[in-house]
């Protein structure tokens, strides 16, 4: 398996994003990480590179930075309930699906790594928008060509550092995260436990080529290995 020397990160201002992103400028073996979004990451690195892109819905922009990549870790996303239904399959699905087809034309051997969540139902017939949604994605990306998939899904994330719960439903999760993660240790994963694996899978690789969906029981198993 060729070494993974140019990873790109989409999302690495977001809560997954940005631990995948400090992470991934450590490995010795990644040699240039590239960060696009919409803002700047706010770190400076010799390995890193930022390109700033504001419509994911057309990536055709990104053509030429996207050409020779190695891997890729896509992390962007919104959460139910802080946008409308359409803007929600917009962001799930429309932005990682367009991604990846700038991505594939110029990066076709390139590695795909997509933070999907518990639940997620390709099958379409879940009556959650969000699993529906997830699901779309990750149907669609596991046929999109690419030599390795990576789909996570994990389950509730802790954000480890203090910020603004986007709802009441997160907040009352944070506050009994202590016990939950007792009574519950497969039902949880720390933010930054779930970006180490994500970029430890896409740099490492696991398995044989073809797409591969990690549950967050899987995810847990790799970082307490």
């Amino acid at each position: 398996m060729a070494a993974i020397r140019k990873l790109v990160i989409v999302g690495a201002t977001g809560m997954v994003g940005g631990y995948a992103l400090r992470y991934a400028l450590e490995q010795p073996t990644v040699e240039l990480v590239m960060a696009i979004g919409r803002r700047k990451v706010g770190i400076s690195h010799s390995k890193l590179t930022e390109v700033l892109h504001s419509n994911f819905a057309d990536c055709s922009a990104l053509t030429e930075v996207l050409k020779g990549q190695d891997a890729a870790i896509f992390c962007l996303g919104t959460y139910t309930g802080a946008v409308t239904d359409a803007d929600l399959r917009r962001v799930t699905v429309d932005y990682a699906v367009e991604f990846a087809r700038v991505l594939r034309v110029g990066s076709p051997a390139a590695a795909f790594s997509f933070l999907s969540g518990i639940g997620a139902d390709p099958t379409g017939q879940s009556r959650m928008a969000f699993a529906r949604y997830k699901g779309e994605a990750e149907k669609a990306l596991l046929g999109a060509g690419f030599p390795r998939v990576y789909i996570f899904r994990p389950a509730y994330i802790y954000p480890v550092e203090p910020r603004k719960e986007p709802n009441f439903s997160y907040r009352l999760l944070r506050g009994i995260y202590p016990v939950f993660r007792v009574l519950f240790l497969n039902q949880v994963i720390r933010a930054d436990d779930l970006a180490r694996a994500m970029v430890d899978v896409t740099v490492r690789g696991r398995g044989e080529r073809g797409g591969m969906v990690l549950e967050n029981r899987d995810i847990r198993a790799m970082v307490d290995a």
